[in-house]
């Protein structure tokens, strides 16, 4: 006699979809922790007395700095002009959709709102936030400057918690744990007025967060 398979077949099938809910209730609860990580790391926090700012770059228009990169500057300049003898990195290169380097619009514009480009390095060959970071620490120690001194990461606030990863991965690496506690990282969060880029970075940083932590090394 042929054996009845019909509540064998029901029974696999509950157990694949409670599997799969289980995948998306598991993926669900991963990205909610990610998120509240960025949204953590998402507003300013001022430590130790700042040398530095480091200005992270985003995409350059023809007619100027996009809106994202243009928060990031307005949010820099309004605290350069409390702080106006500080030293300004601007870093960002070319991209195949720019005509000129992100570090090139960036200096560009703090200089015609009233910045010394004398107090300005630019940092013009990157083409990812790894890249800005490692490149930023060069540039630092080309010209002598202490890799220890206090420093503000200036970004739009969705970018901040990862770039506070990888710059204390940077600095790990360049200081080989030499006076690794000796430097203060204050953060300055720009605003995302663009709500299309809001309704974007809010899927995608979480992602490229993952990227960095898992690949962005040595």
């Amino acid at each position: 006699m042929k054996e009845y398979t019909g509540y064998r077949g029901r029974s696999g099938a509950r157990k694949w979809l409670l599997a799969l809910l289980a995948l998306v209730v598991a993926g669900a609860v991963a990205f909610g922790a990610l998120e509240a990580y960025i949204g953590l790391h998402s507003r300013n926090k001022a430590a130790g007395d700042p040398q530095v700012m480091v200005i992270f770059g985003c995409q350059m228009r023809r007619d100027g700095p996009s809106i994202l990169l243009r928060d990031r500057l307005d949010t820099a300049l309004a605290y350069w002009e409390e702080h106006p003898d500080m030293k300004i990195i601007v870093t960002g290169g070319k991209g195949d959709d720019e005509h000129i380097s992100e570090a090139q619009g960036m200096y560009d514009y703090l200089t015609a709102h009233g910045v010394d480009g004398d107090q300005i390095f630019m940092e013009d060959k990157s083409r990812n936030t790894w890249q800005n970071i490692n490149n930023t620490f060069a540039l630092m120690e080309r010209e002598g400057w202490s890799l220890t001194d206090d420093v503000l990461l200036v970004s739009s606030g969705f970018h901040l918690a990862r770039i506070e990863m990888l710059w204390n991965r940077v600095r790990a690496d360049s200081l080989r744990g030499e006076e690794y506690n000796d430097q203060h990282i204050s953060t300055l969060a720009a605003p995302v007025s663009h709500a299309p880029s809001r309704v974007q970075m809010f899927f995608r940083e979480p992602l490229a967060l993952v990227k960095s932590f898992l690949f962005d090394r040595g």
